[in-house]
């Protein structure tokens, strides 16, 4: 009976999810047991991207938009899916990833785009990504984990309790962290190479990118460690992989001169927004500031932060408690208060009137139950305030067992909301990437001397240049200088 039991549930779930048995691998040839149709893949994939698009926003640059989709859709050509409606989209981000989710979407974070050196750079991750595509790993990857839900930082810094708590509430992205193994970014790597040698590019460039990217994690002070890093974890010497890949492939067309375009790239990036782009909020001193809908409040010390178009998050460095700002779902306090309640299934235990520094607010304390486990119950204080009506929610989540201990913390940032006045923190202005032509040749750290470049702010240029400060550099030469802002 047991077994007569398993089965129903396993057709049940193949019913839900598509299955029509197995499925011919279209890069392997061969078959395998994949837990999602191609429709359900494609579906996925439509599904997911406004969500993305929404959590981090467009990058709007004309020129570099028309470059990837040109570039997107030649590849995606001569795939193994070429029957895929491909969509390429650089997204508002400066964390250095890309990533593409099932049924033909690729997104390039603005922070990848001012790391790669050169098109042929950008052709080989570009492959990479449509290969995860091709060989359907994000579906097979998605079938395993069911997209558990991470935001932005909650699955990297909280404790398991608050976070799989979280989770429910805050609707995080957790498609743009799915983890692949060593075969899945082997194979990926093999079909970059492949991809980006077939449209004529030189795919031992994507080598040295692995390069750049490696010694951002090895914590250079160019970035934090890069997300690509951390969702594509390194199956062993890629760098050398690459090249050994590469002179393989190239050796398929011993008439094609491989391409590397250095100058036209670098001359399409000059301009481009670098790092945190202010106008959608920025911390300083402790202090979240967003200079265009003007307002600010107050950072627990020693928590760690990220920023969305869609919210701003803070996190305890122990994992046991989160913050987030969001805007909040209604028109009125009233009407945002019960949409809190009701669309995460929480226990309302008390609701409050008040005035945050004169602004109208409500702050109502829930809880969220865990049958299965009690110890894991959550409490939530949420603060929802009328902003000159926008209604703005401040809620913090731990544990019920630790929430007399983060309701002072939570309190103290969310009565700290408050009007921003000071023109120096709304006048801000963000880093942009500029290309200089270097005129007098040295050692890269004495051209940068040139354009005014100095201490730390030296080794984050090279890392961004793709070089070292004792390489040399010839007169004509182009290189990236970030003309800094605020």
């Amino acid at each position: 009976m047991r077994n007569l039991n398993l089965l129903i549930l396993l057709f049940s779930v193949l019913t839900l999810l598509g299955i029509s048995g197995c499925k011919t691998n279209p890069v392997t040839g061969k078959k395998e047991l994949m837990l999602m149709s191609e429709q359900k893949e494609i579906a996925l994939g439509k599904e997911s991207d406004p969500a993305i698009v929404s959590s981090y926003g467009l990058y709007e640059d004309p020129t570099l938009q028309k470059f990837i989709d040109e570039k997107g859709q030649e590849m995606a050509r001569i795939s193994h899916r070429p029957n895929l409606n491909y969509e390429f989209k650089i997204l508002d981000s400066p964390v250095v990833n890309a990533f593409a989710v099932p049924g033909g979407y690729v997104y390039f974070t603005r922070g990848i785009m001012a790391h790669f050196n050169n098109e042929a750079e950008f052709a080989g991750v570009l492959g990479h990504e449509i290969g995860h595509i091709t060989a359907r790993h994000s579906a097979k990857q998605y079938s395993k984990q069911m997209v558990g839900q991470v935001g932005l930082i909650a699955g990297v810094v909280l404790s398991p309790g608050v976070r799989n708590n979280f989770q429910q509430i805050q609707q995080g992205m957790g498609l743009l962290f799915l983890k692949f193994g060593r075969d899945a970014e082997s194979q990926s790597d093999q079909l970059g190479v492949a991809y980006s040698t077939e449209v004529g590019y030189d795919s031992e460039e994507m080598a040295g990118f692995f390069k750049t990217l490696s010694r951002m994690r090895e914590g250079t002070g160019a970035e934090t460690i890069p997300t690509f890093m951390s969702t594509h974890p390194d199956p062993g010497d890629r760098f050398n992989n690459v090249k050994q890949l590469t002179e393989v492939e190239q050796a398929k067309y011993p008439q094609k001169n491989f391409v590397v375009e250095r100058n036209d790239y670098l001359q399409m990036i000059d301009g481009l927004v670098y790092g945190e782009d202010p106008k959608g909020g920025y911390v300083e001193n402790d202090n979240f500031y967003h200079p265009v809908m003007k307002f600010q409040f107050r950072i627990p010390r020693g928590w760690r932060s990220a920023n969305s178009p869609s919210q701003f998050q803070m996190a305890d460095p122990d994992g046991k408690a989160m913050m987030a700002l969001t805007l909040g779902q209604g028109k009125t306090l009233e009407e945002a208060a019960q949409a809190f309640i009701s669309s995460n299934q929480l226990t309302l235990l008390s609701s409050d009137q008040g005035t945050v520094n004169g602004f109208p607010a409500i702050a109502l304390v829930a809880d969220q139950v865990n049958e299965q486990d009690p110890a894991q119950n959550i409490r939530i204080l949420n603060y929802i305030i009328d902003y000159e009506g926008m209604i703005l929610q401040i809620y913090g989540v731990t544990l019920k067992s630790t929430f007399s201990a983060f309701r002072s913390t939570f309190q103290n940032t969310m009565k700290s909301f408050d009007k921003l006045t000071d023109p120096s923190k709304i006048n801000v202005k963000p880093d942009y990437i500029r290309i200089k032509t270097v005129s007098k040749p040295g050692t890269l750290s004495s051209v940068l001397s040139q354009y005014s470049v100095s201490g730390d702010d030296k080794q984050e240029h090279a890392v961004l240049n793709g070089m070292e400060l004792s390489d040399q550099v010839s007169a004509g030469t182009l290189i990236k200088v970030v003309e800094r802002g605020r």
